[in-house]
């Protein structure tokens, strides 16, 4: 027994944590051996992030014990778990905006004089030799944190964690915002963190990339531990029956039914769009009971093109149709008019899609609240009817009406921010990687949603990190290359290997090994 304990990074026994009724944990116990990197699976709300918490010290378990290195510790606070030598790198960034990129990879760390003053120079110097060490010596270490990327975000976040030389460490989703460039640059540091004999503990909805990373991996359902395996011991189809405790017959819903509407004018026409950054040329049409799908590599103009066609990024040129007539996108306000219809599923839920303290009623109703209001007075009853029709529709907790949606699992806050659009009578539905982050579950969820919004004669612009979503889901794709769209595939001609080739610029992938990082 005591050499299995040598052998343990890190391991829970019996560990319960509650949050009022809700249960996260319920007698969960598992083991991570040192070295090694393991995989965390489950679906949102399966108790993943919640454990993370309890090995960061962000919360303390209600019962049970936590070994760290064959010794039981309380992880009281974030400093005893880096005391420890666990470091987190989370998905809901912990950077802080308004400080620089400099600021964030030392706080609270940074080198002081005897004063308590920050030595500048040294701090400068240290957070070079960071950069340079991960490949990212092309950052401005100046930068405020709100002025990069979400995936460059991501990577300091990443960045500041392994920097510290934790001996375990973990990782909350790390590749949601990722490009393939950069999953490859996150596998590389996995690689050399494991010869450095670290202990990774990998938190993802990705199987690929669990497949490429990971040793062993562990699923969590309810809060309870159902299993850990080698990776190589178990089927793709053995996970996702243990990750959602049935069987899933088909994740992509059957396109055979859908009926695309050309008999007249596009539901939504673009012409020569351009907002005078990224985004330089780019035109589509979009038609009723239509999938377009857009694959670009990271930068290539998709989120402006997104922004523009909701009113948040002005043109400096192009024109924008709505079944034909011309009209002008000063604002959100203006996509959202009645006559219009277009609503944007964004690219982060929690800072861009909800105001969390606040519970689904008022996060669902917030774009229309004019309609439930009569003389400045709002009729609550009506509302709390429209908004838990919607909330059913989308498969949301009717306690979702009273809740804060901070209490939500990721999935079930990207399906509030659904039924927010749902309950406006959105016409065209702009999604920005809506999947990012979810799990298998409510990624089918997703998806059927996405097919019967259609259905219904609703059109749907789609962009995606992950290809097979591309391919599977939709009728038409358009790949985006430098600000323009390089090319148009519909039909048969939607593959992996043709999307790859058009986001490359036309030019022949370099090596299987690079289509295969795209693909992942």
């Amino acid at each position: 027994m005591a050499s299995l304990e040598l052998r343990e990074a890190v391991a829970v026994k019996g560990v319960t944590k509650r949050f009022g009724a809700t249960v996260a944990l319920e007698g969960t116990s598992l083991a991570v051996s040192t070295g090694e990197v393991h995989a965390l699976l489950g679906e949102n709300g399966a108790g993943k992030s919640t454990l993370v918490k309890l090995l960061s010290g962000l919360m303390q378990p209600d019962e049970g014990k936590i070994r760290v290195l064959g010794k039981e510790v309380a992880i009281g606070s974030p400093r005893a778990a880096h005391a420890l030598g666990i470091q987190t790198a989370f998905q809901e960034l912990t950077l802080i905006p308004d400080l620089s990129v400099t600021q964030n990879l030392l706080l609270p760390y940074e080198p002081a004089s005897c004063g308590g003053l920050v030595r500048r120079r040294k701090a400068a110097r240290q957070v070079q030799e960071i950069l340079s060490r991960f490949g990212l010596e092309q950052l401005d270490p100046d930068l405020d944190v709100r002025d990069l990327d979400l995936p460059v975000r991501q990577k300091i976040e990443i960045v500041k964690a392994v920097s510290r030389k934790p001996k375990i460490l973990l990782l909350d989703e790390p590749t949601s915002t990722l490009s393939s460039d950069d999953v490859k640059w996150l596998g590389d540091v996995i690689a050399q963190l494991r010869s450095d004999g670290v202990t990774v503990v990998f938190i993802s909805h990705r199987m690929p990339e669990v497949r490429m990373f990971c040793d062993t991996l562990s699923v969590l359902r309810n809060g309870k531990h159902v299993g850990t395996f080698r990776s190589r011991d178990i089927s793709d189809d053995e996970v996702i029956r243990l990750v959602i405790g049935r069987e899933l017959a088909q994740t992509f819903p059957d396109r055979a039914d859908r009926r695309i509407r050309r008999e007249a004018t596009p539901a939504l026409a673009a012409r020569h769009l351009a907002t005078g950054g990224k985004l330089r040329e780019a035109s589509l049409d979009l038609w009723s009971g239509e999938i377009l799908g857009v694959a670009a590599l990271q930068g290539m103009g998709q989120l402006e093109l997104f922004l523009a066609l909701f009113g948040m990024a002005p043109l400096t040129r192009g024109t924008i149709a709505i079944d034909g007539a011309p009209v002008t996108l000063a604002s959100p306000r203006d996509a959202l008019r009645e006559n219009i219809g277009i609503s944007l599923m964004p690219e982060d839920r929690k800072t861009e899609a909800l105001l969390l303290k606040l519970p689904g009623r008022d996060n669902v109703s917030l774009p229309v609240l004019d309609r439930f209001s009569r003389f400045g007075w709002i009729d609550t009853d009506r509302e709390i009817r429209a908004v838990d029709q919607v909330l059913a529709r989308v498969n949301v907790h009717p306690r979702a009406l009273y809740s804060a949606c901070s209490s939500f699992s990721g999935g079930n806050q990207q399906k509030i921010a659904l039924a927010k659009w749902l309950l406006a009578g959105t016409r065209v539905l702009l999604m920005y990687d809506p999947t990012r982050g979810v799990d298998i579950g409510t990624k089918h969820e997703i998806y059927v949603f996405m097919s019967d919004f259609v259905a219904r004669g609703g059109a749907i612009l789609f962009y995606s990190t992950e290809i097979a979503e591309l391919v599977h889901m939709c009728d038409r794709v358009i790949v985006m290359y430098r600000g323009g769209v390089a090319k148009t595939l519909s039909g048969t001609e939607i593959g992996e290997e043709a999307i790859i080739r058009a986001a490359l610029g036309h030019v022949e992938p370099q090596a299987p090994a690079l289509a295969r990082s795209v693909v992942g």
